[in-house]
């Protein structure tokens, strides 16, 4: 029997090339899963993206999924990192209504949050927050009183924390065209390490 449903931390290394993100989310998709957030970005590795996915479904359904999207062409890794010690951050850009008589008010909400404003008009400011999910959710509740213009969320991004690194990519030789993997290891033995 699977476990309940809950918020799942899927993360995936994979090539960059156009299409994956499309087949990735399609993988996903055809699960019968519905992706919470999705984030991507290159790697200190230009040629390799990280793809970090949150899906609510249970531990079952999660492992057949990671098994799924590791058969696809241009993945390289995927893990549940759901049950291990990671940090994950959101980041948020919310415009808000900021008339002069509530700005300190606002600027007050946001200074307690460490969010900082980059950017002010006369009725407005555009705040940005980064953290975790609850924080981001947190600090809407809290300014939505003053009036929400726009907003947009990233999606969840996440890395382990600690010195464990679940994979690393070798240098490859000039000329190979392939990526080297070594899965497991740790931040005091990169040596090669890209």
């Amino acid at each position: 029997m699977d476990t309940p449903s809950r918020a799942r931390l899927l993360s995936i290394l994979v090539e960059n090339h156009p299409g994956v993100l499309q087949r990735v989310a399609s993988m996903i998709r055809r699960r019968g899963f519905n992706i919470d957030s999705l984030s991507v970005g290159e790697t200190d590795d230009p040629t390799v993206s990280r793809m970090t996915i949150t899906v609510h479904v249970g531990k079952q359904q999660a492992t057949q999924a990671t098994k799924q999207v590791a058969k696809l062409i241009d993945v390289i890794e995927v893990d549940d990192i759901t049950e291990d010690r990671v940090v994950a951050h959101e980041m948020l850009l919310v415009k808000l209504q900021a008339p002069i008589h509530k700005r300190r008010e606002l600027l007050d909400i946001i200074d307690i949050y460490r969010g900082r404003v980059v950017d002010v008009a006369h009725h407005s400011l555009i705040a940005e927050v980064c953290g975790s999910e609850g924080k981001i959710t947190n600090f809407i509740d809290l300014v939505r009183p003053f009036g929400i213009r726009e907003l947009a969320r990233s999606g969840t991004v996440a890395l382990l924390r600690g010195d464990e690194v679940r994979l690393r990519l070798l240098d490859a030789q000039p000329g190979d065209g392939e990526l080297a993997v070594q899965p497991t290891g740790t931040a005091g033995d990169m040596t090669g390490a890209v």
